[in-house]
């Protein structure tokens, strides 16, 4: 059900295959694939010619790309491959992320069959376009919350006016008992917007929490209708011009064990978090959040995105992180995070 690509660590490890489409997972590499790994790591780099019949090595993030010349392709060390994989949060909230959009996609051919005999009041997902017709679907449903709402909200910091303009909506809800509960990014914390909101709802029936990593954004309200992008892996304004409306009660409740799993992990607004101030070895959270991301080969405008900060603020970190492990360069930063066992730490 997995795509091939960006997440296939995720759930093929040990999978049966056919080495004519390389469609396997790690433990069960296929032998061109070994070999030109096993090259590429006593080499420190591997030319991308070389490997354009062994696709796997790509999909499995096993090979990236070379950010100082596109012809080369540079291996990622065995250790970093162990760590990512033994992270079962980051695993399991991704994981989870990707099993309720593929459902989505698996099953969209059935729905187009069933729209076609069905009036609009049964479909259980629906894709919405354009930014304006999603909002107002939004709002309208929101407006009808009898019980709790469910909101996920990547990105960092909140305009004030954008927060205040929420205030109107939220406060009819819980005078009238609706409980909402919200999670943010540990970034958001900066903005004064986010702490003004909370105070002006002034009421226990608001809870909000942070996170250094959130899925993609998600609204859930009173259990019975779920709001998710329609477009993956695309920067959050990017994203938002399509969405999936769903009201199907399985995949409600698959959305919102998600929901609830990030919660338990999630910091409430009121604690303080540390996870910008540096530890022992000179290191922060977020500087540790993104080694993990440049490992995998993100760019800086992605992993900018994924921990809700502009390009600038990543770009910052990513030079006092070179500082502090003592690069010389954005090649050597990889092999340098990969030696000084940062991410094994927790």
């Amino acid at each position: 059900m997995f795509l091939k690509h960006s997440f296939l660590w995720e759930g093929q490890i040990g999978v049966m295959h056919d080495e004519s489409d390389h469609s396997h997972g790690y433990t069960d590499l296929c032998e061109a694939g070994s070999a030109l790994y096993s090259k590429a790591l006593r080499a420190g780099r591997i030319a991308r010619s070389e490997v354009e019949s062994t696709p796997c090595l790509i999909d499995l993030l096993l090979l990236h790309p070379d950010p100082d010349d596109p012809r080369w392709l540079r291996p990622l060390p065995p250790a970093i491959v162990l760590a990512r994989l033994g992270s079962p949060l980051e695993r399991e909230i991704l994981e989870r992320r990707n099993q309720t959009l593929a459902l989505a996609d698996a099953f969209e051919p059935f729905l187009a069959i069933s729209r076609e005999e069905q009036p609009a009041v049964g479909r259980v997902i629906a894709e919405l376009r354009g930014v304006t017709n999603i909002d107002e679907t939004i709002g309208d449903a929101t407006t009808e919350c009898e019980k709790e709402l469910l909101t996920v909200q990547p990105g960092g910091s909140r305009a004030p006016e954008s927060l205040n303009r929420s205030v109107g909506r939220v406060r009819p809800l819980v005078d009238r008992g609706v409980r909402i509960r919200s999670l943010y990014q540990h970034t958001a914390r900066h903005s004064y917007g986010l702490l003004a909101y909370q105070e002006q709802v002034g009421s226990s029936r608001m809870e909000l929490r942070t996170l250094e990593e959130l899925v993609d954004r998600l609204i859930i309200i009173d259990r019975r209708i779920a709001f998710i992008p329609a477009q993956r892996d695309l920067p959050v304004k990017t994203n938002r011009k399509a969405a999936l409306e769903i009201r199907h009660p399985g995949l409600i409740e698959y959305l919102v064990g998600i929901f609830e799993h990030l919660w338990q992990h999630a910091v409430p607004l009121d604690e303080e978090v540390h996870y910008d101030s540096p530890e022992p070895d000179g290191i922060t959270g977020v500087q540790r959040s993104i080694a993990k991301l440049l490992v995998e080969g993100h760019v800086d405008e992605v992993i900018a995105d994924r921990l809700g900060m502009n390009v600038r603020t990543c770009r910052a970190h990513i030079a006092k992180l070179a500082t502090t492990l003592g690069s010389n360069g954005r090649g050597q930063l990889g092999y340098l995070i990969a030696r000084s066992g940062i991410l094994n730490r927790t």
